[in-house]
């Protein structure tokens, strides 16, 4: 029998975001608990910036030295289900929570490996707030459709956003 395509559903970014961030306290203070001092727990994602549309879930990105990734694997691993939708290599790794209102992701990352851009996009998206807005129209154009386009579209505006500089966007025509 063959599966319907997830849909991207995109949430209400006021009421999502205030959700995102009393979850985001809790599970910060559980993980600082269990991961060591080295780690950093960073609110990530659409939830983390103002305005932003997203589908109103919570987004962590855990990040640790190298030398204690497969350390946090293993203790993220007993608390989380690993995510099967997600890439997992040797320096990162992904899991979830769809019990938590909001759901939870986490991302496990070794600081300075290739998937460690968590907090600069986020933080691109906080700064630019015309990146911010092509962004969500990028998530407008993709509401309703499925996850997998709108999946890909995500990963290459991403890679563009972080390799320019500041005052070129992604979404900018040039002149």
């Amino acid at each position: 029998m063959k599966s319907e395509p997830e849909i991207l559903r995109l949430a209400d970014p006021g009421p999502a975001s205030a959700a995102a961030w009393r979850l985001f306290a809790s599970v910060q203070a559980e993980l600082a608990a269990c991961l060591p001092a080295e780690a950093t727990i960073e609110h990530v994602g659409a939830t983390a910036v103002p305005g932003c549309l997203g589908k109103g879930d919570l987004d962590i990105a855990v990040r640790v030295p190298p030398d204690r990734f497969a350390a946090c694997r293993a203790v993220l691993g007993r608390r989380y289900p690993d995510n099967p939708g997600s890439v997992r290599t040797a320096d990162f790794a992904a899991f979830q929570d769809e019990a938590t209102e909001p759901p939870l992701g986490i991302q496990l990352v070794a600081l300075g490996s290739e998937l460690d851009v968590f907090v600069r996009f986020r933080d691109r998206l906080r700064i630019d707030r015309a990146l911010a807005g092509h962004y969500n129209a990028l998530k407008q154009a993709h509401a309703g459709r499925p996850m997998a386009a709108y999946r890909a579209a995500k990963d290459a505006f991403i890679a563009a956003a972080l390799a320019a500089p500041a005052e070129a966007r992604p979404g900018d025509s040039p002149g």
